[in-house]
């Protein structure tokens, strides 16, 4: 069971899908998704960045010109989560920052060392006006997911009685090439575990959920437990047999208290790449979880790399609230080698508890449990 129980208190989420956790669940619902075509060098990709008048938003909204523009998507998303609790006692209060490039568009003009993402995390916390010492969490792409196990984590040594965890990445070029190298990018919307998936598509996102030990009036949901685990199978090729993640799931399922059958809903990974999605139906398959609904956010949001771990969850916690499984998009056609329940409309359902899963490069894993209140 899990030494310590951490409450999700409040959540925040900005995306091009919304600017809320409430506009996001809205367009899910609609069938929207937050995509546009692009070009880059004669070469089309599909991506979910924010538009224009959203970041003329953020920036009316957090106004201070010294911050970067990574700074103030962070902030933007920190500082509304934290308006959602009444006199949050900001004394006994930790910032996590989970990213995976922080300020990567500063790169060439490094003067002021603001590439370094604990200059980022410091200058966020003084202006949320939190006093401890910040944490990052920068782990590939588990790092949203592994943000806010180690909040869980922290929180139960009694040092803080909160925890405001926000994972944020941006849109870059470098990012953008990176994965144009692997040829892992899509050039329309990503069909997670659909046989006719092509790659991913990037998106950019900051995403906050406040997590403490104390419930409050009005808890969101409660973070049971969490394990980790590494595949040492390839810089970036994910395993091919799902063991290893399948290890973190039962680590995580067995820290939170719950078995295979108590799990209502699992938030997939879900890049709807070749190698990432069969290696995860393999890992849910070996856990025992196969006819478990299942779905993945990126159908919609697109990778958001360090946000995605924060920002899937958001998601969890409102589908919670609202007794609603969540679809996935795009799926029509099964598309991996063990059979795996997608999700593919809204429906009602008792959501008690929550798989969410995570794996990444360096052959990263990470499962989290959350439990309704």
């Amino acid at each position: 069971m899990a030494e310590q129980i951490a409450y999700a208190i409040a959540a925040d989420i900005t995306s091009s899908l919304g600017m809320s956790v409430e506009e996001h669940w809205q367009n899910i619902a609609a069938g929207r998704q937050g995509f546009d075509i692009y070009g880059n060098n004669g070469q089309s990709y599909c991506a979910a960045r924010l538009s224009d008048k959203q970041w003329a938003t953020v920036y009316s909204t957090v106004g201070d010109e010294r911050l970067t523009r990574f700074e103030r998507l962070c902030l933007y998303s920190a500082a509304k989560a934290l308006l959602k609790i009444p006199a949050p006692d900001l004394s006994e209060t930790v910032l996590i920052l989970s990213t995976t490039k922080g300020n990567i568009d500063r790169l060439n003009e490094d003067a002021d060392q603001r590439t370094l993402l604990h200059t980022s995390a410091a200058i966020i916390a003084k202006e949320l006006r939190i006093k401890s010492k910040p944490v990052v969490v920068s782990h590939a792409c588990v790092s949203g997911s592994v943000a806010l196990l180690y909040a869980q984590r922290l929180l139960a040594t009694g040092r803080y009685k909160n925890a405001v965890v926000t994972g944020a990445d941006l849109f870059t070029p470098f990012v953008l090439n990176g994965f144009l190298s692997f040829q892992a990018i899509a050039e329309v919307p990503c069909r997670p575990f659909d046989a006719d998936r092509t790659g991913i598509n990037l998106g950019e996102a900051a995403a906050t959920i406040i997590l403490s030990t104390q419930p409050g009036t009005k808890p969101l949901a409660k973070l049971l437990g969490g394990a980790t685990s590494n595949d040492a199978n390839h810089i970036s090729g994910p395993s091919r047999t799902g063991e290893e993640l399948a290890l973190a799931i039962g680590r995580a399922m067995n820290m939170a208290g719950v078995s295979p059958g108590d799990i209502d809903m699992i938030s997939a990974h879900g890049t709807a790449t070749a190698y990432n999605d069969e290696m995860e139906a393999k890992a849910i398959h070996l856990s025992g979880m196969s006819e478990v609904p299942l779905h993945s956010i990126k159908s919609y949001t697109g990778h958001t790399l360090g946000a995605a771990g924060v920002l899937e969850s958001a998601m969890i916690l409102e589908a919670m609230q609202r007794r609603q499984l969540i679809p996935s998009a795009n799926y029509e056609k099964h598309g991996v080698s063990v059979p795996v329940n997608v999700t593919t409309a809204m429906q009602p359902a008792e959501i008690n508890y929550v798989l969410k899963t995570a794996s990444g490069f360096g052959g990263s894993n990470a499962a989290v449990v959350w439990g309704n209140v």
